[in-house]
């Protein structure tokens, strides 16, 4: 991979870089860590916008992306720790780094076009690739794993649960009659023939994007990371979080929820017994939207949303 030059990454636009550097309020001498580092957009912006003290960690699980953010960011030398890890392990990759007590951290949940235009990643219907999808594309298994050796109901399960997708039990059938697929315009094109196209989005958006994610099981280490970032925030620190679909932004807004309430005890106890103590401040109560002149400069960020809570103190 040629990562020489700005050519790799200047198409590259982070979302809500704006919001994110407002919200994030870097100050002199303070510690923040990038857990979705990709190829260092916000990474650049945050150090660019913050005193010479300041310092960062970052990391992300594509050693490809860290590869483009380490010529990115080599002009930040002394200030800038890169790591490749997945975010559910962020409390020991942050602990092993000397990163406790940080004064932000930001979680950007998307898929970036980086990896979208990659022939050889398979992420995209629009290309023609492998079925791979894996972040690292050293650990765990494929998509094409998955399509082949899943039972038919386990496969139907995966579209509809992490796809929204409400003909996951028609397209599961048609994946398993077409079976081996190893291509992904092989399965757009047994996706489309099962469901027919009726609207803008293409048919098999909807399954390549549930495939993704249980690929790279994307719920499960959101739900891991959360409380091991609010473990490394200083008081007054902040969590940002970007999420780009219905299911991250849930539980998200559901994690905020929780830590930003003292008592969580069902309502009918007439007495609080949980003990639990708010660690969380809401600062977005309604998530943060691109602008409309965003949305026009990159349409990819036109379902992103970002939401900022602050650490407690305590």
């Amino acid at each position: 991979m040629d990562i020489g030059g700005e050519k790799k990454w200047a198409a590259h636009k982070p979302v809500l870089l704006r919001e994110v550097i407002e919200n994030l309020k870097p100050q002199s001498g303070g510690r923040y860590i990038d857990a979705t580092l990709g190829a260092g957009g916000h990474a650049q912006a945050i150090l660019a916008q913050s005193a010479p003290t300041v310092k960062l960690l970052g990391l992300d699980r594509d050693p490809q992306a860290l590869a483009i953010a380490r010529v990115r960011l080599q002009h930040n030398a002394g200030r800038v720790d890169i790591v490749q890890g997945n975010f559910a392990s962020l409390k020991n990759i942050a602990t092993e780094s000397g990163f406790l007590g940080v004064q932000g951290i930001l979680l950007d949940l998307g898929l970036s076009s980086l990896q979208l235009g990659d022939e050889n990643r398979g992420f995209s219907f629009q290309i023609d690739a492998p079925l791979d999808m894996r972040f690292d594309p050293s650990q765990g298994e494929t998509a094409a794993d998955l399509i082949n050796g899943l039972l038919e109901s386990d496969l139907a399960d995966i579209i509809f649960q992490y796809g929204g997708e409400r003909r996951s039990r028609r397209i599961a059938r048609a994946i398993v009659k077409a079976r081996p697929i190893t291509r992904t315009a092989r399965l757009a094109e047994v996706v489309s023939r099962a469901v027919g196209r009726r609207t803008r989005i293409h048919p098999a958006t909807k399954t390549f994007q549930a495939l993704r994610i249980a690929v790279n099981r994307e719920l499960e280490a959101l739900e891991q990371v959360l409380p091991q970032a609010v473990d490394l925030l200083a008081p007054e620190g902040r969590l940002l979080v970007i999420s780009f679909h219905s299911l991250e932004d849930r539980i998200v807004k559901r994690f905020f929820q929780h830590e930003s309430r003292d008592c969580i005890c069902p309502p009918e106890l007439p007495v609080c017994m949980c003990d639990h103590r708010a660690t969380l401040r809401i600062v977005t109560r309604r998530p943060v939207r691109p602008l409309a002149e965003e949305v026009q400069d990159n349409p990819r960020s036109r379902s992103a949303r970002l939401r900022v809570a602050a650490r407690l103190p305590g």
